[in-house]
């Protein structure tokens, strides 16, 4: 008897959150799609229409102004939703879901380097967040929603259900997994993945056209890069929140920072004469997992994304830096004798591993986009990179669950 209740309880706990993770994939997988459909549209707008760089002041002084009148309670963005997570107080406003869907479409339309990831994953936890109030879920329960509508933003808007799955486990805190959550998150990694699929969206094809045989040096090539790889994702954390905390200090009032940053951007695309480090630069990955690069590009897409960012325009980061780990990636090709177009993928998720303190997600991810013959050096490579990059990263609200060394584990690396 007590056998089959145990057993009857596990089957209702597998239910209900089947039944949750469907609802909150739905939501989350719509959103992204919607997302994604806008992007594509504002993305060919701005390639068609290079004058509109020269509005994305006035762009960002609007998306400012918004944040500061309606959008005070969920500006935190993706850090509000791990904050919630580890102490839960109150259901995250509806309102996040379409301030920063506006806001990165507008950003991507007019000309700012950033991303896509923190859109979808905002998208996903506050829809997810609606249901704490419907289903009347208590506070552990609500940390698990959010964590699937996290797993189920990101899955979707990548196209990588396993990679979501695991960063929405993987980012609360450094060196912990909450297990509990596996289930859910999974789940609605999986099923938001195949309604966006459902919706039409097609993902970008990524392929690696050489992946050489395990070598001795193969192997420490790997480490090397992923040294370099890990202290770039520092690099970038650290100045994205350092211009930040300056135009705090600098300019009081909010959207005059994003103001000042696109007259930066605008004015720095006109003097280089070139377009290729503002928007997504998906263009630009792609080409790097096929032939060699200016070995510049990397600090181009790193220099453009700090001053988007850390102005205040609204995106994510994980895209540029994509971006920068391919680009750098395919400039050690050489120099480390590898080929170029395999350290271009190994770079494409090991500087997001170390700046985002996500290695096995990343890892799954590299699988996922590469296929599974490149598990053993993302892997090697992403490890590496997470333990070069310090204990900060790119969401501040993340937490160090367990140091990332046995040894001197109040230093920062």
């Amino acid at each position: 008897m007590q056998r089959l209740s145990a057993l009857t309880d596990l089957l209702k706990h597998l239910l209900k959150w089947l039944l949750l993770a469907l609802v909150v994939a739905v939501l989350a997988g719509s959103a992204s799609a919607f997302f994604l459909f806008a992007l594509d549209w504002a993305t060919r707008t701005r390639m068609a229409h290079a004058w509109l760089i020269w509005l994305l002041p006035v762009a960002g002084f609007a998306v400012g102004w918004l944040y500061l009148r309606y959008g005070r309670s969920v500006e935190g963005g993706a850090n509000l939703l791990i904050d919630e997570i580890h102490d839960p107080k109150k259901i995250i406003p509806l309102r996040m879901a379409p301030l920063v869907l506006g806001g990165t479409v507008i950003s991507h339309l007019f000309g700012a380097s950033v991303g896509r990831e923190g859109t979808a994953v905002q998208m996903g936890g506050a829809l997810a967040d609606q249901l704490t109030r419907l289903f009347r879920l208590n506070n552990e329960d609500r940390r698990i929603i959010l964590m699937a509508g996290i797993s189920a933003g990101f899955a979707s808007v990548f196209g990588t259900p396993l990679a979501g799955a695991l960063f929405g486990l993987e980012v609360l805190a450094i060196g912990r997994l909450r297990y509990e959550a596996m289930l859910p998150c999974l789940a609605a990694a999986v099923i938001a993945d195949q309604v966006g699929l459902l919706w039409g969206v097609h993902h970008t094809h990524y392929a690696v056209p050489l992946i050489p045989a395990l070598s001795a040096w193969t192997l420490c090539a790997m480490v090397i890069a992923g040294v370099l790889f890990g202290v770039t994702g520092k690099v970038f954390a650290q100045a994205t929140h350092g211009l930040s905390g300056l135009m705090k200090r600098w300019i009081a009032y909010a959207p005059l920072r994003p103001l000042a940053g696109g007259v930066i951007i605008a004015a720095a695309v006109w003097l280089i004469g070139t377009d290729r480090y503002i928007g997504l630069g998906i263009p630009t990955i792609v080409d790097a997992l096929k032939e060699p690069l200016p070995a510049w590009d990397f600090l181009g897409k790193m220099a453009f994304t700090i001053v988007s960012l850390g102005t205040g325009f609204k995106g994510g980061e994980v895209t540029p830096l994509f971006f920068i780990g391919a680009t750098l990636g395919n400039a050690l090709g050489p120099l480390l004798h590898q080929p170029a177009t395999l350290l271009a993928a190994i770079g494409f998720v090991a500087v997001f591993a170390g700046a985002a303190n996500t290695p096995i997600a990343s890892t799954l991810m590299a699988m996922e986009l590469f296929g599974a013959e490149i598990g053993v050096y993302a892997a090697i490579a992403c490890v590496v990179a997470y333990l070069f990059s310090g204990h900060a990263g790119i969401y501040r609200a993340q937490r160090r669950g367990h140091a990332k060394r046995t040894e001197h584990k109040d230093r920062g690396i």
